[in-house]
């Protein structure tokens, strides 16, 4: 098996120092243009593990001159910091820049969506790639994938009583640490399970709750459809945050008898469930445990903080990346459907 190429590496065979190379491949600290160029060069020529999975003539064509693209995100929704994808994001746009690509984020308007018309401004010959992240409408992505440009949906529309997508999709792992609760939960006498989110939002929230699904079924454990608040939405047109606490508190205030654990489709909807079950007089851990999904920033300061699933969102960038890049090389590919690991985390809203 051939040594693994190094950073020392390729500083001893241009004669450089460590600390140059280092600052070239890591897009750190002042350099010469001149000078990360021949060092991505060289990396890319020895097999540096950067560039292994990158198809070369898309790296030397992206390295300096004339022939650069860029790499776009396209996105119905504004992303704030407490979003997962803001760590991916970090992770895809040091990677882009490595490989001498621009990286150009487009949030599509409604209109714009409606119309199914591409942002203003977005040029289809300076476009290498498409990511797509929290575009979660059929017919939209529908008309991206006839553009016939390589692309990569991070999480997507449901569309399973609809025509399949032709592009590559990037999802976190949606359904074994929600099995992994369900069964541990039940170990503890927690047998009554809920579930809450609007089911049909995107297929991660989907997959979560027929995660929760089957998990009652694989252990036996009851159901009742009071439990589970999945409301009516589709896709983009989600309720604004007002509409979806009123119907938090109504469906809460319906139940005849809460859960022993309501699980959340994501650390959000779990934050405002908290807040219903505040105002009904609910106490978590001490009257119902709950969990969320994400691991977002908030989870782990509020009070309880939360139980939830984390999701590695920097091997997520990564994974988008190869992703692209291989569909790039090779657009004769199957589409592919990759998973990334998530894990999951105890805290307070479970009694941990």
């Amino acid at each position: 098996m051939p040594r693994r190429v190094t950073i020392q590496d390729i500083a001893s065979e241009m004669g450089l120092s460590r600390n140059t190379v280092s600052k070239a491949i890591n897009g750190t600290g002042i350099i010469a243009d001149a000078t990360r160029d021949s060092i991505l060069k060289k990396a890319m020529e020895m097999g540096y593990k950067l560039f292994t999975q990158i198809p070369v003539a898309e790296v030397a064509a992206g390295i300096g001159g004339e022939a650069q693209k860029e790499l776009v995100i396209l996105t119905g929704a504004t992303l704030s910091g407490s979003h997962f994808s803001a760590r991916m994001l970090d992770e895809m746009q040091v990677k882009a820049s490595l490989l001498g690509y621009g990286f150009t984020i487009y949030r599509v308007m409604p209109q714009e969506r409606a119309d199914c018309r591409l942002p203003a401004n977005f040029d289809t010959k300076r476009v290498a790639g498409i990511f797509c992240l929290e575009m979660f409408d059929t017919a939209y992505s529908q008309m991206l994938c006839a553009l016939e440009i390589p692309l990569v949906f991070i999480d997507n529309a449901v569309t399973y009583l609809e025509k399949p997508l032709a592009a590559d999709c990037l999802l976190m792992e949606n359904r074994s640490g929600i099995y992994r609760l369900v069964k541990e939960m039940a170990d503890r006498g927690k047998t009554e399970i809920g579930f809450i989110g609007e089911k049909l939002h995107c297929l991660s929230f989907y997959e979560r709750y027929d995660a929760y699904m089957g998990a009652l079924r694989m252990f036996g454990l009851p159901f009742r459809d009071e439990w589970c608040l999945t409301g009516e939405s589709v896709g983009l047109e989600y309720p604004s945050h007002d509409e979806y606490t009123a119907y938090l508190e109504r469906c809460l205030r319906n139940c005849e008898k809460l859960p022993s654990l309501f699980i959340c489709a994501n650390d959000f909807v779990a934050l405002d469930a908290l807040q219903m079950l505040k105002k009904l007089g609910k106490s978590v851990p001490n009257d119902l445990f709950l969990c969320g999904f994400d691991d977002a920033p908030e989870s782990r300061i509020i009070t309880p903080s939360l139980t939830t699933i984390h999701i590695n969102a920097q091997a997520m960038g990564q994974s988008a990346i190869d992703l692209l890049f291989s569909r790039m090389k090779d657009p004769a590919l199957p589409f592919r459907t990759v998973y990334v690991e998530s894990s999951l985390v105890y805290r307070e809203s479970t009694g941990d």
